[in-house]
């Protein structure tokens, strides 16, 4: 079982532009409104690879039910705490003929002390149950920095392991509370280790680092260059596989689903990291938020290499 915290969740407009042109006028080719959230896409991969897992964190009333929604059409269960207010609104813009993404995100609805609270024992009683639990993306305003390595904290002692995909402060003070998983990009990588990473050995030589500090497994995201996973002791790489890219929104988000379905089938670290690599590849081949098909997960697996560092 696999509980996701969506402490931040969005409605996601997706707009597909032939030539976007910065400071113009730009006709929209075609466009799709969907529910996101790292959370939320977290959930929706999860069960689409057959994993069980529940959603529980905060929904705003206004546009709340599209994610409630999005969530039980995916086979995934949900338990919120609503409070007054509209759901963020994302926009992403997909240029055509660079292949590329701009994202332009709001910030989200406020929660208080109270909330906070309110959500730490909901957590607490779902961990119980629950064999992952994935704390993953942006907090909302009157949100500390230190949430998530107050939740982690929160749940020690308890069966689940805890896995943590975030950024900046989130994740610099997460990692202090020792999660079991993370899954940084180069860049956030090098703000958790406070230098630059210019090589790839550069980043074997970080991640192997935290992953000595206390943390089981350290997987990282490499885009275009593939993706690397470590224990500290072992490190394995896998080169990216040459897909179309019609979206990269949601690809970290299904690399950690895939590799919980690894992790749960309690597979060898080859594996895990192959169905994160094939997971995250079917996503960035669907278009919009559509995130990964089953179908193109399963026909990339026998395509993933992994090589020892």
């Amino acid at each position: 079982m696999i509980t996701a915290v969506s402490m931040n969740p969005s409605i996601d407009k997706s707009l597909t532009i032939e030539r976007f042109q910065y400071g113009s006028m730009n006709r929209v080719m075609s466009s799709r409104r969907d529910a996101g959230g790292k959370a939320i896409n977290m959930s929706v991969v999860a069960s689409t690879l057959g994993l069980q897992v529940k959603c529980v964190g905060f929904l705003w009333r206004e546009n709340g039910r599209f994610i409630e929604n999005r969530l039980l059409e995916n086979g995934v269960e949900s338990e919120f705490l609503w409070l007054d207010g509209a759901v963020r609104t994302n926009l992403k813009v997909l240029d055509a003929e660079q292949g590329v993404v701009t994202e332009i995100n709001e910030p989200g609805g406020q929660v208080s002390e109270e909330d906070l609270e309110k959500l730490t024992g909901l957590v607490c009683a779902q961990a119980e149950d629950s064999d992952f639990l994935v704390l993953t993306g942006s907090l909302p305003p009157g949100c500390p920095k230190d949430f998530y390595a107050r939740l982690i904290r929160a749940v020690e002692g308890l069966p689940c392991k805890c896995v943590l995909d975030a950024e900046g402060e989130a994740l610099h003070l997460g990692l202090q509370a020792r999660p079991n998983l993370i899954k940084p990009n180069r860049m956030e990588l090098e703000m958790a280790v406070g230098r630059r990473l210019d090589s790839r050995s550069d980043v074997v030589k970080a991640a192997a680092e935290l992953a000595r500090s206390g943390i089981d497994w350290v997987a990282v995201s490499l885009g275009g260059a593939g993706a690397l996973l470590t224990d500290g002791e072992k490190t394995l790489f896998a080169p990216a596989l040459k897909v179309p890219v019609k979206s990269t929104v949601g690809a970290g988000d299904s690399m950690v689903a895939g590799m919980l379905s690894g992790l749960l089938a309690e597979a060898p670290m080859e594996e895990v990291l192959r169905r994160g690599v094939a997971c995250a590849a079917a996503s960035v081949m669907a278009e919009g938020t559509r995130l990964t098909d089953k179908a193109t997960y399963k026909s990339l697996l026998g395509q993933i290499k992994i090589e020892g560092v």
